[in-house]
């Protein structure tokens, strides 16, 4: 998205946001621990913008989707969130584009940037909150209550984080094939498969697969030798993902995959579902699990 701020526009948003700092400020001494929750949740942030896909799920989850004003572009659930200004891509954050939302607080994943954006919105009076962000269940346990703090719903917040650690549970317990399973993105033309210290590599491992690419941290690039020599079983993709390689039939016939046995198990993964490592994260598990093609895969040793 494109944004032509006048510099009549920009000034009477710094102009706003540093009234907002001063009001910020006065809120931040009145809610402490001791107040009453209602006292508390009375203070909280209005007008909020969120910059992260989880970030922005983890606010409705919570029951306070009313507070936002604006999100990124990966903010792709729930729908509501979705049909919310935009802010660009909270990886490239313009800062006309959040000071235009006149926003009272900015939560942001620690992924959020550039750092230099982060660092204006804060210096000219908005308050910016910055949440953990990492792909593991103890990073998510932690941003939830993170958000919940700020938003004046500490019990909320611990509701959530019990229901997903019971539902996490529950997914878990489902029986695991271990089969050989690979998770691809294609935003740019050329594949790439999710390695270790991934979201993605998280999910397939919560569910009970054997990553194929766990040694390699991050993304990697793969060509069709690259596909034919991890040789997975299990073959998943995200929506967007899928749509840009033409649809399943030209993925089937992808060098690489064709002939193989992952061309008969393909999984289509919500975007956000398998990359966010939010609050459906058992939801992204137990579709893993419960998918009839991974199902019917035989248990295998993982290779050493």
């Amino acid at each position: 998205m494109k944004y032509r701020a006048t510099a009549l526009l920009v000034g009477a948003c710094l102009a706003w946001c540093v009234n907002a700092q001063a009001q910020g400020q006065a809120q931040a001494q009145v809610q402490t621990e001791t107040q009453p929750q209602g006292q508390a949740q009375a203070q909280a942030p209005q007008r909020v913008v969120t910059l992260g896909g989880s970030v922005t799920e983890i606010v409705y989850a919570l029951g306070q989707g009313n507070r936002l004003v604006g999100d990124d572009l990966s903010s792709l659930y729930p729908e509501a969130a979705t049909k919310l200004p935009r802010v660009g891509y909270y990886r490239a954050t313009p800062v006309e584009g959040v000071l235009a939302l006149k926003p009272d607080l900015v939560l942001a994943s620690e992924q959020a940037g550039p750092p230099d954006t982060i660092k204006q919105l804060a210096s000219v009076g908005v308050r910016v909150e910055t949440v953990s962000d990492q792909p593991s269940v103890q990073s998510l346990h932690k941003r939830i209550k993170q958000v919940a703090q700020v938003l004046g719903q500490e019990t909320a917040g611990k509701q959530l984080i019990d229901a997903v650690d019971r539902d996490l549970q529950a997914a878990q317990a489902l029986p695991a094939t271990n089969a050989r399973a690979l998770l691809i993105m294609n935003r740019t033309g050329t594949p790439q498969g999710a390695g270790g210290g991934t979201a993605a590599g998280l999910v397939l491992r919560l569910a009970g697969l054997h990553n194929v690419l766990q040694d390699q941290q991050g993304y990697k690039p793969l060509s069709a030798e690259a596909f034919s020599a991890l040789a997975p079983r299990v073959l998943v993709i995200t929506s967007t993902s899928l749509e840009a390689s033409g649809g399943l039939d030209k993925l089937r016939a992808m060098p690489g995959i064709a002939g193989t046995p992952a061309a008969t198990c393909i999984v289509v993964m919500d975007d956000l579902l398998a990359l966010g490592t939010g609050p459906r994260l058992p939801q992204a598990v137990r579709q893993l699990k419960e998918t009839d093609c991974v199902a019917r895969q035989s248990s295998q040793r993982t290779p050493a």
